[in-house]
């Protein structure tokens, strides 16, 4: 009798582990390509001055803005010889930025690094990174969700053709 409730104990322990851990990597990843991804040589959390020395462009900058949403201060980078804009913040007004967004359009000739640049087919997009689709958030014909709008990486397309390219957070 003891072995049977020691088996019993045992067995749900493992199902209440299974529960508990077995599901925490899929929370732990949720930005893991968020983090993984790049779009040429940028990446999210890159320093700026890191991000700068990459950009063989001339590249135009905004103000930088407190943002009520996040508490730090953002400016928008331009580069429109490259197609790339970049969003960057900062903790304070004058201090270290770093990569929060990156917007890539016509002319760029960078991609993904799993190959996927513009004029790419929704049907390349879906071989690349169909394992990462966010069916609920994507809208075939028009956008391709691959992670989250919370942090992710989004297609849009026209003419079934990807046109933009987005590696950041596009909601809150």
């Amino acid at each position: 009798m003891k072995r049977i409730a020691d088996w019993v104990n045992k067995a749900t322990l493992a199902t209440l582990l299974f529960v508990l851990v077995g599901n925490a990597p899929a929370a732990a990843n949720e930005f893991a390509l968020l983090r993984a991804e790049r779009i040429g040589p940028l990446r999210i959390d890159q320093p700026a001055a890191e991000a700068e020395r990459l950009i063989t462009c001339p590249v135009q900058r905004g103000l930088v803005e407190l943002w009520g949403a996040d508490g730090e201060y953002h400016q928008t980078w331009t580069a429109p010889d490259c197609g790339l804009t970049l969003d960057l913040s900062a903790t304070e007004p004058d201090g270290p930025q770093t990569v929060r967004a990156i917007t890539l359009t016509a002319p760029s000739a960078w991609t993904t690094a799993r190959g996927i640049g513009l004029g790419r087919t929704e049907g390349e997009v879906m071989t690349a990174y169909g394992r990462d689709r966010n069916a609920e958030e994507s809208q075939a014909g028009q956008l391709f969700v691959a992670g989250s709008v919370y942090g992710g990486l989004l297609f849009s397309f026209e003419g079934g053709r990807v046109t933009q390219l987005f590696l950041g957070a596009a909601a809150e």
